[in-house]
This record gives structure tokens, sequence and C-alpha cells, in this order.
């Protein structure tokens, strides 16, 4: 039963970052149409705040203590606030080789943090697995002929966007307690509206220089794909993910993500498709499965478990011996 669950989490996973992949052309599209960065990530936040207040009508209503209400604030502030907001302008300082570069660090930093407060064991498969893959993840960044996109990189974007990554590490540990306590719904209409509530206030003047009349049923597209698929889905498939997977395991499929991006440059024409590209592919994956292959805590516990019964059986029959 528990296979399952894993197996429907990796699934989860997977899906959440091809969406997430594919959100990186189709988002900028909308960007440079002239949508205001803050003003789009704010549509993201409200949009996603309603759909899954909307669906919440029609699943099973659950009640949330006040002080989990608290906790799901600071969730919201860290998984999503910070995570997509120091990215952003992070992203606006810095090139996006490097904001690609630095998100690497992800399955790095969600070990580190995991180990400090869930006390995971950086096992050597682990280590191994996360080397793997984000030697995989810098191979097909650093060989596509599109990523420079012509700016420079910036020493204060660059920690931006790892802040960015920290915050959602943060979140993937301290918050996991919490995470597995309530459905996926009731989390994320809750860590939504407190999201927007943070962002709206600083992206009025954004949203309210948009001349909507203006702008073409394509970017409308673009738009409804960044809210719907690129957040309120992929969100809902990471909640899945994250009941059922260790925080570093979720977070090596952030890995997945450059690979979608190079297979649609691929496809437009803005990039080719050689041995370089299959290498990184094989060491992303080779990473994932490496990572899934390490021993959780509760493992390694249960075998220290296991050899102490051991032991104590082959004592009790050498003193009857």
């Amino acid at each position: 039963m528990n296979n399952d669950k894993n197996y429907k989490g990796h699934l989860s996973m997977l899906a959440a970052s091809i969406i997430w992949g594919l959100n990186a052309p189709i988002g900028k599209a909308a960007l440079d149409f002239g949508i205001p960065p803050l003003a789009l990530t704010t549509f993201r936040f409200f949009g996603a705040a309603i759909a899954f207040w909307f669906i919440s009508l029609f699943t099973k209503k659950e009640r949330v203590k006040n002080e989990d209400l608290l906790m799901l604030f600071f969730a919201a502030l860290f998984g999503i606030v910070l995570n997509q907001g120091t990215f952003i302008f992070g992203l606006s300082l810095t090139s996006p080789i490097d904001a690609s570069i630095v998100t690497t660090m992800a399955p790095i930093v969600t070990m580190i943090v995991a180990a400090i407060v869930l006390k995971e064991p950086i096992t050597g498969k682990k280590v191994l697995g996360v080397f793997v893959g984000a030697i995989g993840a810098l191979i097909l960044i650093l060989t596509s002929q599109a990523a420079s996109g012509g700016k420079s990189g910036n020493i204060a974007g660059d920690l931006l966007c790892l802040t960015a990554q920290l915050s959602f590490a943060i979140y993937l540990t301290v918050f996991k307690g919490l995470i597995e306590k309530y459905s996926s719904v009731t989390i994320m209409k809750w860590m939504f509206i407190y999201a927007s509530m943070c962002f709206i206030p600083f992206s009025y003047d954004n949203i309210a220089s948009i001349n909507f009349a203006a702008v073409p049923l394509k970017v409308f597209g673009e738009i409804s794909f960044v809210v719907f698929a690129a957040t309120f889905l992929a969100y809902l498939l990471v909640m899945t993910g994250q009941k059922t997977l260790r925080p570093t395991i979720v977070s090596m499929y952030n890995y997945v993500q450059p690979i979608v991006a190079s297979f649609v440059a691929v496809s437009i024409g803005m990039d080719s498709f050689g041995w370089p590209k299959t290498v990184a592919i094989a060491f992303v994956f080779t990473g994932v499965f490496i990572v899934t292959q390490s021993k959780s805590k509760a493992q390694l516990e249960a075998e220290l478990v296991y050899q102490e019964v051991d032991t104590q059986q082959k004592d009790n029959e050498e003193k009857e011996d």
C-alpha cells in the first residue's frame, strides 16, 4: 500500500515538474507582451485562491484549528510568497542562466534543512543522487543556446533566487507535519488566500496600469495557463507528492524542469538536441533514482531496532546454551 502511495507521489511530482517546465516559455510570452511580473504573480495567487475555494464547496468540509490557521500563514509565506516573490525580483536583476543555475541548489538546500529540522540522515546515496542530478541539470542549462538571453548576471539577483530556494526548502520540511494533517484542497485554499493578501497591496499599481482592452486573446490564454495549470493544478500535484515523499525527493524533481524547457526550445526551433542533452537527461533521472533508494530516518531507525532485537535473541540463546 505504501509503495502505491509512493508511486502516486512520483507521478504527481513528475506531472507538476512538466507543467512548470512548460510555464517558463508560456509565462515569458505573457511578460514579453508587457504584463508586469508582479501583476502576473498576483493573478497566479488570487486566481488559484478562487479556484481552490470554489472546489472546496464540493469536497469534504474540514475545520482548521486557529493555531493551524496561523501556521498556514507562515507556510504560505515560505512556500509561496517568499519563494515566488524573491525569485521574480531576482530574475529581474540577474540573467536567466544564472537564475536557472541557482535553482539547481534546491535539492542540496532541502537536504541540509531536512537534516536539521526533520533529522533526516544525509546518506552517501542521497549526496550522490543530488550531485548526479545537479550535474545533469547544469549540463542542460549551460548547453542551451537560448539560455543567456543577452543579460549579464547580478550578485543581488542571484542571492534573491537562492533565497527563493531556501524558503521553499523550509516550507517542505518545517511544515510537513501540518501538510499531512489536512486535505490538499483545505491547505491550498488557505495558503493562496494568505499569499494573495500579501501580494495585492504591492501589485495594485501594476495591475491598474494594464490596459485589459488591448490585451490579445492569446495573452489571456497564456495568463490562464499560468494561473490554472502552473499554479492551481501544479501546486495540487505537489501537495500529493509532499504527503507521500520525503522533502529531498520532492525537491529533486526540480531538475526535471530544465529537461522540459529544453524539449520546448528544440520543438520550436530555438535549440537543437544532441548527445550532451541525452547525457544530461540520463544524469537527472539517475540522480532522482539514487535519492529514492536512499534510506529515510524511519528506515534506519527500524533497522536499528531489528538489530537490537536480533542481538537480544542471540544473547538469550547463548545464555540458554
